[in-house]
Parts: structure tokens; C-alpha cells; sequence
């Protein structure tokens, strides 16, 4: 390591205290995407702090802190934490009233990125950045609870499902050249995350049936719930028609069911999630989603409603990752396992940083600090200096490293990035997937 970022890792180790604060503050108040509300104000006041000009209420609640200000000259560096929780109301820290848990470890992103503040904003460390830094704290990252993200775009309050797509189409992301983005984890070792990753999007499917006695007069129904069963079964005999190379991951589920047992069902509610490692192969595989939930409805009769909403897209590895690298070597040689995923390994897992590396060159690393298994309710903190405080130097080195000497490594990054999209085209493919088909119902006539 250089003076500078031997100076770095000082300044943080300098904090660990705060930062240790700030992050177990988050692991015991979750909040659940576009409604972290308390988590926005507490990051942005901690920017406040430290003598950063902010800007807030992005996409709802993100929250972006500039290093040299606001529309400064030179590439800009943006790093990423997310704030949002997972819905897993039987985790022992979950939130009492909305059931939301750090159950992802995002709130250790979203304290690295905090604690990274505290030694770029040295005014020793600064000067020698020949660039800008942005802290960004970002919302909605898991894709979940998707009606009510739906009911929250029919109001106006976003458009797409997730936060830094709806980041990306109010141009949050404008003045950001490159991103650097962190991921928590189980296994106390250090990461270079360069792999790709499955895109996914979402279906929304409602049912709609005639009511009837299911003993009495079952010939008189409608039966929306066999639509449903039906259509499962149909997309179930799709699947030997995904390649294996594409990745692709089907699942649904039945999300209500109005009536009763005696009842033939009159509303069924369903939800999909369709992945894939390309754009090309999870469109190809929602196209056969539709033609299974169509052929419910032809073969019941039912009404059938299927709102189609756009998830994130297939990360993309870059062919740069020097920054990161050295980072990881100069916090972590000797004590921890190093290691990479590079372009030849990939994730069925979606996430909508695939989004921000559709359009500029992403950074990415893990590292780790927690105990259990993510995404149940059994994950814990297993240590705080290895959750908050090294992903915090490790931010710091990295956005020092790509701006440092006249920027060179940031300059060779996005020299040799290849966009999938501009935004425009970004934001014109969204809107193509944001689409509404409906049936009408068409039951037989009754037999007199």
C-alpha cells in the first residue's frame, strides 16, 4: 500500500466505533424497500456530518453524498450500499410492526459506504482524488412484495420494481461513471464478485371465475382456481424446452384464493418470477409463461389479467477489476482466504445491479461478518469489525485506487466497457415489458 491508502485504512480504523454503531443502529431497525425512510435520514445525516452536500428523496428514499460536489468535472465514482430489508417477520431482530429483517446483510453495505466517508473526506486523502466520489445509499433492491409495488406505480410513486432502475429512469445515475457496489456474507473470506448473474421479471395473473356450490352445482361454475392449477401444470411441461446454458428459473405461486373449500372459486391471484442469464433467454421463457396462462383460461373459460412488470436485467462482468483486486489484497493478505468469481462463473440469483452494469462499468466484492444462512431468518451478526468496518476500507481503497494517478484505472475501466444500453434504449425496453394482456371470460352456456 501507498502512503495515502495506508492513511485510508487508519481513518477507519480510527471510527470503527462509530461505524460499528451506525451499522448494528440498522441490523436492529429494517425497513423494507421504498419505505426506508429512517434508514435515508440517519445515512444522510451522517454524510451532514462530515461536511458532504447531499441530495435526498431519490426514488423515494435514496440518498446521494457528494465528495468535490455536485456536477464537479472529472469521472465520478459512485459507491453503492442499499438500505432495504427482507419481509421475515420470525427473525429474532425483525421489526415488531412490519416484519422486516436484515436477513441480505444490505445495512452492512450501506454502513461500509458510511464508513468509507470518514477517510475520503480527509482533506489529505481528497486532494490526491482526481475525480469525484459519490456515497450512495439506494432503495429497493429485493424485489418482493410486488403487488404492492405495482399499486404504488398505478399511483404514480414509481414506475419500475426495483430501486436503482427507478434510479436509473429519473437520472439519478447521470453523472456516474462507474459504480462500486458490496455483498455480505457467511464465509469469512474476500471476494472479487465479477460474475454474471440472471436477469428476471415479473407477472402479476388474476383469475376471475363463477361462484357456485361446489356440491350442489359445481356444473354451474367457473372454476378460477383450476385455471390456475392448470396453467402450473402447463408451465411445468415448458421446462424441457430452457436450455441449459440459459439459466432459466420459472416459479410461482397462488397469492390468494377467494371462496372455500364448498365453493368453486370465483378469484385466484397468482404471482411468477421468470430468470435468465440474457435478456433474449428469460423474454423467451416468459413468452411460453403466457401461452401456459392463457391456455388456463381457454380451457376453464375464466377471465384471465396478466400484468407484466419489469425486474432487473443479467449482471455483466467487466474486464477490469485491478481496483478491487489490490483492495481486497491490502486489507485482507494473510488474514483471510481471497479469492475471485470471475466471467466464467455464474449466479441464477437476480439483483438490479445488472441494471447499472447494463450501462456503465460495474465493481463489485464480498466479504464477510455474518452467521446462517441469508435470505432465512436464522442469519446473524457474527462480527461487527468484519461486517461494517472492513467493507468500509476496502470502498474508501477502491475509490481511491480508481482515481488516483490522474484516474488511469477508472480511464482503462470504462475504456473497455461495451454498454448493453444507452439509457434511452435502457428505459425504452422497461417500457416494452410494463404491459397489461386480458381475456374475457368465456364460459360454455349452461345445459337446460
Amino acid at each position: 500500500m501507498d502512503q495515502i491508502e495506508q492513511l485510508i485504512c487508519q481513518r477507519v480504523d480510527e471510527n470503527k466505533d462509530k461505524i460499528i454503531a451506525f451499522g448494528r443502529d440498522l441490523w436492529h431497525h429494517a425497513e423494507l424497500g421504498f419505505q426506508e425512510f429512517r434508514t435515508a435520514g440517519k445515512f444522510a445525516q451522517g454524510l451532514k456530518e462530515l461536511g458532504l452536500e447531499t441530495e435526498e428523496g431519490l426514488a423515494i428514499t435514496g440518498v446521494k453524498g457528494y465528495l468535490k460536489g455536485k456536477g464537479a468535472p472529472g469521472i465520478t465514482v459512485a459507491l453503492m450500499g442499499e438500505f432495504d430489508g427482507l419481509p421475515i417477520p420470525n427473525c429474532k431482530y425483525a421489526n415488531p410492526e412490519t416484519g422486516a429483517a436484515h436477513c441480505c446483510g444490505h445495512h452492512a453495505q450501506a454502513t461500509g459506504v458510511y464508513g468509507a466517508a470518514f477517510a475520503l473526506t480527509d482533506p489529505e486523502i481528497a486532494k490526491h482524488l482526481d475525480g469525484n466520489i459519490v456515497f450512495f445509499g439506494v432503495p429497493a433492491e429485493e424485489y418482493v412484495e410486488v403487488e404492492l409495488r405495482n399499486k404504488m406505480r398505478e399511483e404514480g410513486k414509481l414506475r419500475y420494481g426495483c430501486g436503482k432502475c427507478e434510479l436509473i429512469r429519473i437520472g439519478a445515475m447521470d453523472d456516474i461513471d462507474i459504480t462500486v457496489g458490496h455483498h455480505s456474507a457467511t464465509v469469512s473470506r474476500l471476494v472479487t464478485a465479477n460474475r454474471s448473474c440472471n436477469g428476471v421479471m415479473s407477472k402479476l395473473v388474476r383469475y376471475t371465475g363463477r361462484a357456485s356450490h361446489a356440491a350442489g352445482g359445481p356444473e354451474a361454475g367457473v372454476d378460477a382456481q383450476n385455471a390456475a392449477l392448470l396453467a402450473m401444470r402447463a408451465v411445468d411441461m415448458q421446462r424441457e424446452t430452457f436450455r441449459d446454458k440459459d439459466y432459466v428459473r420459472v416459479h410461482g405461486w397462488i397469492s390468494k384464493v377467494e371462496g372455500a373449500a364448498n365453493i368453486i372459486s370465483d378469484d385466484v391471484s397468482m404471482e411468477f418470477s421468470i430468470r435468465g442469464k440474457t435478456v433474449e433467454s428469460f423474454m423467451d421463457a416468459a413468452a411460453k409463461v403466457d401461452r401456459s396462462l392463457k391456455a388456463g383460461a381457454l380451457a376453464t373459460g375464466c377471465g384471465l389479467s396478466i400484468k407484466n412488470l419489469p425486474g432487473s436485467l443479467p449482471i455483466r462482468p467487466v474486464k477490469d477489476t485491478r481496483a478491487i483486486d489490490e483492495a481486497l489484497r491490502d486489507v485482507g493478505e494473510g488474514i483471510y482466504p481471497i479469492t475471485c468469481t470471475g466471467p466464467d462463473f455464474h449466479a441464477t440469483s437476480s439483483g438490479d445491479y445488472g441494471d447499472v452494469s447494463a450501462i456503465m462499468p460495474l465493481l463489485q466484492f464480498n466479504s464477510g461478518g455474518f452467521s446462517g444462512r441469508f435470505h432465512s431468518p436464522d442469519v446473524d451478526v457474527a462480527d461487527e469489525y468484519e461486517a461494517y468496518v472492513l467493507p468500509a476500507k476496502i470502498f474508501a481503497l477502491v475509490g481511491y485506487k480508481l482515481l488516483k494517478n490522474g484516474g488511469d484505472y477508472a480511464k482503462a475501466l470504462m475504456d473497455s466497457f461495451e454498454a448493453l444500453f444507452t439509457k434511452e434504449e435502457y428505459i425504452a425496453f422497461m417500457e416494452r415489458c410494463l404491459i397489461e394482456e386480458t381475456i374475457e371470460p368465456n364460459p360454455l352456456p349452461l345445459l337446460k
